[in-house]
């Protein structure tokens, strides 16, 4: 159907507003409709950023952003490729954190789909109203655990609609085959359940076989209704985002970002700064403060790395210890989860403190969502151990990080190399300028994704996942490493997700998960693939 009219003016993915030239605006029924004068889309993009930053509140700035989405697709893209490391920030983390805090209370229009328990029995016919029936990539929360805030419920919709901003604009994967999708099945946060403004479901969770069943129809409704869909699990409770991952990898194309993305980043940081320190992978040993799914997800992926370097599993797993809010992981606790029961030191139980003095990590690794958790003794013992010690606070948003860079620095006297999972401004000491690299999941997940779609893979599995890092690793240059920087720049990206595709499709084909070869020409295909804004 041609839109014509306000029908077309209406339409972000087609709008082009000002920028209609007088020959379209006659032939689609404009003519009127705007004002005489035409716009190029440039110009277009610089009242647009005008008025951007004439914002002062990053939540101001993230609402304008969101708006121009909705009202003009192309020009928001376009923007956010040329404006890559100004805009990530305001579309994703740390400013999303704030967006889903207040989404009920900022709410326009819809954006995704949403699916309740209400709906269970009927999920694939929600789905099938949703307009665009190519979808090839979806990014599904429950609002339980949304970066550190915790249960928000319904507003947690701000993170699948914030990933799959990243998956065109640092991809270039069509934003007409994405689908935000929150599946509402109650909170937990009493102050949303009375908030007179909250637009989600006003109950507790639902826990047990009911949430198993109602994942279950949904994943399957995912399959029957949109068949050729990457189905990416974002931002569910521990215990739910495991048991996910684990009933679904090998059943459907599916996998979730804050296990395996996180994983991949912080493998490909940690392969980065082996170029500093000059040791291998296997050569190191690992302490984690924080045990959850992101935590154990990248011990899961390292232990396979350095079993590549020809280590056994054994050996591999003894070289990586977790603390949790008790302390060191032990064999003799009396309760241990799943996940980090393989981890599970044989030492005895003593807090952070002391295990860092016992198990004399070269490195340490904060993702546990608790600011400050790096402490300046944590961080003097372990450069009284080692000569480049690497110090990774990988938690989100910013207020969370367990260190700042600047006190990863001066603590260490420029020893330390540092990587976060937030942003932080370059560091001035002693004369000397570090950038610290940020281990942000948007160099993996979305170079994975377009791999993933372009070659018809239909599993994800851990080698996929390695080759991912060590094609990201391989990316930063040698003027980066000597800056302490242990990632590419992000005005690299939409490159650096194309040689990551690429990596990733021929990983996929030795595994035997693609229907077909891929051909000579795979790379400059990608690269003719991903989408260009521009009218």
């Amino acid at each position: 159907m041609k839109l014509t009219g306000l029908d077309l003016l209406t339409n972000p993915r087609f709008n082009k507003g000002t920028a209609f030239t007088l020959q379209e605006r006659e032939d689609y029924g404009l003519t009127g409709l705007l004002p005489p004068v035409v716009s190029t889309q440039e110009q277009q993009m610089q009242r647009s950023l005008l008025n951007l930053r004439n914002k002062t509140r990053h939540i101001d700035k993230y609402l304008f952003l969101t708006a121009l989405q909705k009202r003009n697709e192309r020009v928001f893209y376009r923007i956010l490729l040329e404006n890559i490391e100004e805009m990530m920030p305001l579309v994703y983390t740390p400013t999303v954190g704030q967006a889903c805090q207040e989404f009920a209370i900022n709410f326009r229009e819809t954006h995704g789909c949403y699916i309740s328990w209400q709906d269970r029995g009927n999920i694939a016919n929600a789905l099938g109203n949703w307009p665009e029936k190519d979808v090839r990539l979806i990014v599904v929360s429950d609002g339980e655990r949304i970066l550190g805030l915790g249960d928000l419920g319904s507003n947690g919709m701000g993170i699948p609609i914030g990933k799959l901003t990243l998956y065109c604009a640092c991809a270039g994967i069509d934003p007409a085959h994405c689908l935000p999708i929150m599946v509402d099945l109650g909170t937990e946060n009493e102050a949303l359940r009375t908030d007179p403004f909250y637009l989600g479901v006003r109950e507790g969770r639902i826990r047990g076989e009911d949430y198993d069943a109602f994942m279950a129809e949904f994943c399957q409704a995912v399959q029957d209704v949109f068949p050729q869909a990457l189905l990416q699990f974002e931002d569910f409770a521990t215990p739910n985002a495991i048991a996910l991952l684990e009933r679904y990898r090998n059943k459907q194309l599916c996998f979730n970002d804050d296990i395996q993305g996180t994983a991949s980043v912080a493998l490909a940081g940690l392969l980065a700064a082996t170029r500093i320190n000059g040791k291998r992978i296997s050569d190191m040993r690992f302490m984690f403060l924080g045990a959850g799914s992101a935590a154990t997800g990248i011990g899961e992926l390292l232990v396979k790395a350095m079993q590549r370097e020809g280590i056994s599993e054994t050996q591999a797993r003894s070289q990586l210890v977790f603390n949790d809010s008790k302390g060191l992981i032990v064999r003799s606790r009396d309760q241990l989860t799943d996940h980090a029961r393989p981890f599970a030191a044989d030492l005895p139980a003593m807090d952070a403190a002391a295990a860092l003095e016992a198990f004399k990590p070269d490195v340490l690794i904060g993702a546990s969502g608790r600011p400050g958790i790096i402490t300046e003794s944590m961080v003097k013992a372990l450069c009284a151990i080692h000569q480049r010690p690497a110090i990774f606070a990988l938690s989100n948003p910013t207020a969370n990080a367990e260190c700042t860079a600047k006190q990863a620095y001066e603590w260490s006297d420029g020893k330390a190399i540092f990587a976060s999972g937030s942003p932080f401004s370059a560091v001035e000491y002693k004369g000397t300028t570090f950038i610290p690299g940020q281990g942000n999941n948007a160099y993996i997940f979305p170079g994975l994704g377009l791999g993933v779609l372009l070659s018809g893979a239909t599993r994800i599995n851990d080698d996929m996942l390695i080759s991912a890092a060590e094609c990201l690793a391989a990316c930063v240059e040698q003027t980066q490493i000597d800056a302490g920087c242990l990632y590419p720049p992000l005005t690299d990206i939409r490159e650096v997700s194309a040689k990551i595709a690429v990596s990733v499709a021929k990983t996929a084909e030795k595994a035997g998960y693609l229907p077909a070869p891929l051909a000579l020409d795979f790379a400059d295909h990608v690269r003719a693939q991903q989408y260009d804004p521009k009218y």
